[in-house]
């Protein structure tokens, strides 16, 4: 059992809350029993599950197991009330491929945003996430946590250059459908398409110019009460499922 707040993998495990580390070892750490079941069933790799003493754990699971004291699990936990069991997983660098309903995202800063986001796309069975530049790390605890472990399903989350990733959906027969608030149409007065990319931005700013203006379409969700706008994952789990019927 580990007991230090000094021992060597405590300090590594806590580095992990940091993008910078995520990035230079490629690991992260999943949390809670809901999530650490979700990435045991998947085909991510575990390295290793840390549990408090005492914890049971009731997954089958044969790699390594750490077992820490209150007092250590507190000091690596990114909860207020730990529930006593954390992976640590490596990542896996997805390139996307076939489908016919993708988001792109712009610039999703909120990190319970983009977790909603993730999730809700995997409710609304879409084939891909690529989310762009200047977003927050899909590898934060937060995101984890709010996308209740869609990142480890059958849908693909992709880092991308979202100039790049447009050029390569349009040439694949995609229609790119950009969500603004100016010069937009009414998505009622839309048809969707066979295979669509919506594109949705950033909470304050909404999508870049450069990249609207490379759209196949631009759409809105028309505001029936006084409200200026929606939530950014509120208006693409509308638009998401108004696509697949």
């Amino acid at each position: 059992m580990i007991t230090s707040m000094k021992n060597r993998k405590v300090k590594e495990w806590k580095k992990l809350h940091k993008k910078k580390y995520r990035e230079q070892t490629g690991m992260f750490l999943v949390e809670g029993f809901h999530l650490v079941e979700e990435v045991l069933h998947s085909n991510w790799e575990v390295e290793e599950v840390i549990l408090l003493e005492e914890t049971p754990f009731p997954f089958s699971y044969e790699g390594n197991t750490e077992t820490v004291t209150d007092q250590v699990m507190k000091e690596i936990s990114q909860t207020e009330a730990p529930q006593g069991i954390i992976a640590v997983v490596k990542k896996i660098s997805y390139q996307w491929e076939e489908g016919s309903r993708f988001l792109l995202l712009d610039s999703i800063q909120d990190p319970g945003n983009l977790g909603t986001l993730i999730r809700t796309a995997d409710a609304a069975g879409f084939d891909a996430v690529l989310v762009g530049e200047g977003s927050v790390d899909c590898f934060n605890d937060k995101v984890l946590r709010a996308s209740q472990g869609s990142m480890f399903h059958r849908m693909k989350v992709v880092d991308v250059r979202l100039e790049d990733e447009m050029e390569k959906l349009k040439s694949s027969g995609f229609a790119v459908w950009g969500t603004a608030l100016e010069g937009a149409k009414d998505y009622t007065e839309l048809e969707s398409p066979d295979k669509v990319a919506l594109l949705v931005g950033n909470e304050g700013n909404g999508v870049r110019e450069e990249l609207l203006a490379t759209a196949d379409e631009l759409v809105k969700i028309p505001m029936y009460g006084e409200a200026e706008s929606l939530n950014v994952a509120v208006a693409a789990g509308i638009l998401m499922y108004v696509l697949n019927q």
